[in-house]
């Protein structure tokens, strides 16, 4: 489990909140989707976004909360240093890149900052959705951070690794090297399909509608069916 600070975090989500979004919880269900580095996790949630399935992007919120969230701000500061930020209060990605590259134990303490802030933000937004018959939260390290065992199920999305290489080495414009240390931070693709609950095929032959109109009829099935 990774490590937490010591500061309570002052997140959008209050006690009250809270208490909101757990009665909620009790009649809708979370479900994660995940993969490896370049496996395509994006692809498919553009595809349950247009079946009408709400999606937290729990990465994407991570980077807001990391620069309008005080405390948090506060806490990174603390462990990475004010240049950390930029003068005009910009997350400085570059420095904390670098801060973090090949250092395991900083990135870990890192996400002990940012993860219970995400998680709980993620709640508050979970309990607003209540037109869809589940959520679906996405993340890359929905397995590796533990959040797998709050959810009801998780979709894995998996594709091979040298495909997922070069795709981001495509997308981000880094050599492999950078791509594998990344991947490093990640749990074995063999491990993770271990814990899914679904697993969609991104590998570009298997059709991604089919699969994923498959596992939503299943999912709305084990709803209503409690």
């Amino acid at each position: 489990m990774f490590s937490q600070s010591n500061h309570e975090f002052s997140t959008p989500c209050g006690i009250c909140d809270l208490l909101v979004c757990i009665i909620l919880m009790a009649s809708q269900w979370q479900v994660g989707i995940t993969g490896g580095i370049g496996a395509g996790k994006s692809t498919i949630t553009q595809v349950f976004d247009t079946i009408g399935i709400p999606i937290y992007h729990a990465d994407v919120e991570a980077r807001r909360l990391m620069e309008e969230d005080s405390a948090l701000i506060t806490d990174i500061k603390a462990l990475l240093g004010d240049s950390a930020y930029l003068p005009d209060g910009k997350l400085d990605r570059s420095y904390v890149s670098k801060q973090i590259f090949g250092n395991h134990a900083l990135l870990i303490r890192l996400n002990g900052l940012v993860h219970p802030c995400v998680h709980e933000d993620s709640l508050k937004w979970h309990g607003q959705q209540r037109d869809a018959p589940y959520t679906l939260r996405e993340a890359a390290l929905i397995f590796e951070s533990g959040s797998y065992l709050e959810l009801h199920a998780v979709i894995h999305v998996s594709a091979p690794l040298e495909l997922r290489v070069q795709r981001v080495m495509a997308r981000d414009q880094v050599n492999k090297s950078e791509v594998m240390e990344r991947v490093k931070h990640q749990w074995p693709e063999e491990r993770r399909l271990m814990l899914a609950d679904f697993v969609i095929n991104n590998e570009g032959t298997s059709s991604l509608i089919s699969q994923v109109l498959h596992i939503h009829r299943s999912l709305v099935d084990q709803v209503e069916n409690g």
